[in-house]
């Protein structure tokens, strides 16, 4: 029998059911999301060390959304992209970094990005080879915060 022969209450609700199928397989589908600005490699490798300057940088690649902590002596610029999928958390499975040192004076003095592999961050190029990245351990971080801590105010609660 073809649905043209059917009842119309039962075609109705066939293709009442079909739509909701297709609404529902719809909804599983992943959506991805693209987050921040990094310049691309061919305005990065025009970077000149120890000649360009905040100000020049400005002006051909654009200041960055973020800078170093409490001084202007590195920029940062981040991209991600983010898959979102039917009620999971959100997954950043792309991220790229690229992190430029300045000194005192504002001319640059590394060019580094770094990039997101397995859950951690990746150095992908250096410009420069001396270190400006340093690892400390987990056991230096908890001891380092033991003179922070008031004990009059943890007290206090």
């Amino acid at each position: 029998m073809a649905i043209g022969q059917l009842h119309p209450w039962t075609r109705r609700v066939t293709t009442a059911i079909l739509a909701l199928t297709m609404v529902a397989v719809s909804a599983c589908s992943a959506t991805f999301n693209n987050h921040g600005f990094v310049p691309p490699e061919s305005e990065l490798a025009a970077i000149t060390i120890g000649v360009d300057t905040q100000e020049t940088l400005a002006e051909s690649i654009g200041r960055p959304t973020a800078s170093g902590v409490m001084r202007d002596e590195a920029w940062f610029y981040a991209a991600y992209r983010v898959r979102n999928f039917a009620y999971r958390a959100p997954d950043i499975f792309e991220r790229q970094i690229v992190a430029i040192s300045f000194n005192d004076r504002g001319t640059v003095t590394n060019v580094e990005r770094f990039g997101l592999e397995d859950g951690r961050i990746v150095q992908l190029s250096r410009r420069v080879t001396e270190a400006s990245v340093q690892d400390v351990s987990f056991l230096r971080q908890i001891l380092s915060n033991f003179g922070r801590i008031n004990v009059s105010d943890a007290l206090a609660n």
